[in-house]
Parts: C-alpha cells; sequence; structure tokens
C-alpha cells in the first residue's frame, strides 16, 4: 500500500512496474516484427537476480496469464512507439534539450539519435537510477548525447534539484511523464503539470500517459496477472500502488486550460499506423479508456 512519503528500490514497489515495462520492451525487441529495439531493456532485467522477470522479458508466459500479460504489453508497445516519435519530432523541431520525468528503466537517452548539443534529464528515485548506472556502466553503450540523472522525489522540489543539474529554464523542453500520473495523487499531480508549466518557455511541449476508467474484465486480468507474479515470488498489485483516477483532473484539459495546444493520442492508432493488429476486441475497449497527449507551448 502507498503513503505520501514512501520511497522504493528497482524490484519493489513502483520500481518493480519499471522493471516489468523493460522486461516487456526487451519482449518486443526480441520478435522479428519488432516495432522497436530496445537492447538495453533486456540488459537491465538481465540484471536483476529473478527468474521471473526474465521469463517476462523473453516473452515466456504461461498460458494462464498471457491474455492479461498480452494485453499489457500491447499498451507498453504502443505507448513506446507514440513517445519515441514524439522524441524524433521535437529534435526536428530544434529542441535540445529533454526531460524524463520518473524516468525508471528508459533508455532513450541511450538507444535514440540527437542532433549535437542535446541534453536528457533523467529524473526518478536515487535508487533506481543507481541501478541503472551500475548496469549500463558494464554494457557496451554508447552515448550520442549528454545524460544528466536528477536524484529527486517528485514529491518534493524536484525543479530545484533540476536547475542544480544544469537545466535551463529559458531554453525550449521536450518533457516527459510516461507511466506516472496515477502514482501520484491528484493534488501531486496538479502540483507536478504546474512546475512544468512553470518551468516551460515557448516552444516547450510535454508528452504523458494516463490510465482512465477500466473494464471490470480488465480488472479481473489484472488480478490474475498479479496472482501469477506473487507466485513466482513478485509481490506487486499496481492497483495498490496506484491513486484514484476519480477526483483528478484530466491532463487534456489541464493543459487547454492554460492556453497549450493539445493533440490527443490513440494507442490503437499507433499499432495499426504500424500495421500491428490488436489482440483483442478487450484490448482495444481499454486502449480507447486510455489517455494519451501531446501539449505544446504556443
Amino acid at each position: 500500500m502507498r503513503t505520501d512519503d514512501d520511497n522504493w528500490d528497482i524490484t519493489e514497489s513502483v520500481g518493480a512496474t519499471a522493471l516489468g515495462v523493460a522486461a516487456m520492451r526487451a519482449a518486443e525487441s526480441r520478435r522479428p516484427d519488432a516495432l522497436f529495439h530496445d537492447p538495453y531493456a533486456e540488459v537491465l532485467v538481465t540484471a536483476v537476480d529473478s527468474p521471473v522477470w526474465q521469463r517476462m522479458g523473453r516473452g515466456d508466459y504461461e498460458d494462464s496469464v498471457a491474455e492479461a500479460l498480452t494485453q499489457l504489453w500491447s499498451f507498453v508497445v504502443a505507448r513506446t512507439l507514440y513517445f519515441d516519435e514524439y522524441f524524433r519530432a521535437a529534435a526536428d523541431a530544434g529542441i535540445r534539450q529533454f526531460v524524463i520525468v520518473a524516468a525508471g528503466l528508459d533508455a532513450r537517452a541511450y538507444r535514440l539519435e540527437y542532433p549535437a548539443g542535446t541534453t536528457v534529464f533523467e529524473i526518478d528515485q536515487p535508487k533506481v537510477l543507481e541501478f541503472k548506472a551500475k548496469t549500463l556502466a558494464a554494457y557496451d553503450g554508447e552515448l550520442t548525447v549528454r545524460r544528466r540523472t536528477v536524484a529527486a522525489d517528485l514529491r518534493q522540489d524536484w525543479p530545484k534539484a533540476l536547475r542544480d543539474s544544469g537545466f535551463d529554464p529559458a531554453r525550449p523542453t521536450a518533457w516527459l511523464a510516461e507511466g506516472l500520473l496515477r502514482y501520484l495523487p491528484a493534488d501531486a499531480q496538479d502540483r507536478l503539470l504546474g512546475d512544468i508549466v512553470a518551468l516551460s518557455v515557448p516552444g516547450s511541449r510535454v508528452a504523458l500517459n494516463m490510465s482512465g476508467e477500466r473494464s471490470e474484465r480488465a480488472y479481473a486480468l489484472d488480478r490474475e496477472r498479479t496472482r501469477f507474479m506473487a507466485e513466482q515470488g513478485v509481490h506487486v498489485d499496481v492497483h495498490q500502488l496506484w491513486y484514484p483516477f476519480e477526483g483528478r483532473n484530466h491532463p487534456v484539459d489541464w493543459f487547454r486550460q492554460r492556453g497549450w495546444v493539445v493533440t490527443p493520442g490513440d494507442p490503437r492508432e499507433v499499432l495499426a499506423r504500424h500495421r500491428r493488429d490488436v489482440d483483442s476486441e478487450l484490448t482495444a475497449d481499454e486502449m480507447a479508456r486510455h489517455i494519451l497527449m501531446t501539449a505544446i507551448h504556443p
């Protein structure tokens, strides 16, 4: 259960959800028809001495949980593609300063190409950043970008920590908040978005996603996935980590009310554009409930 001042390592609580997303990126990268390649995901997953994460990274699921895991996998693939394209579009627009909020095991600083003079800032809990730094230091990866890590809790004064790490609030910035907002209480979500707006000059942009209200069948699949993980020794129930959807501002409306130009995204359309069929009617329905968007400060 979450508390307002909790913290975590990579194998527990919110950190474990980042590990799960990395495992799904690793599994997608193994497919012969992979829609993206993230070799760092498998490196990060393999570094954790846990057979269940490594099985997920290989796409090796039991039949009893295949539907639950495949549905989540489709979400992860769609949003990964969407945000990769967002990064490329921001670079093409001349932005040279990127901030990944709650970076987790995101490897975009390593696996995407950037124009000269680009800096990528990654904000997350100290233990998560330490794990990623130690793991990738032993891997033969070559950075084409300046990468700056910012060890900070998003519920505290992270803007100061970001500025202290070299962030320039006078330059246009591309912000990314992937898979984050439901892990924050409603008021903390508003503070986070308010801080992003305060640090953004015209020309800046932000991309984010958030799970909305879900169907009862989807919740049943979540419970099945949680049970399977617990049997493997991994005790992570995302619904015990999320804060309620009710009572929070819809991010599309929130940014529009502040004059930003918002373009909603559709994960189903993302997959269709890449010629990947949505695996089931349930997955298509759940994707339609998902919030995906980009906003630009005019």
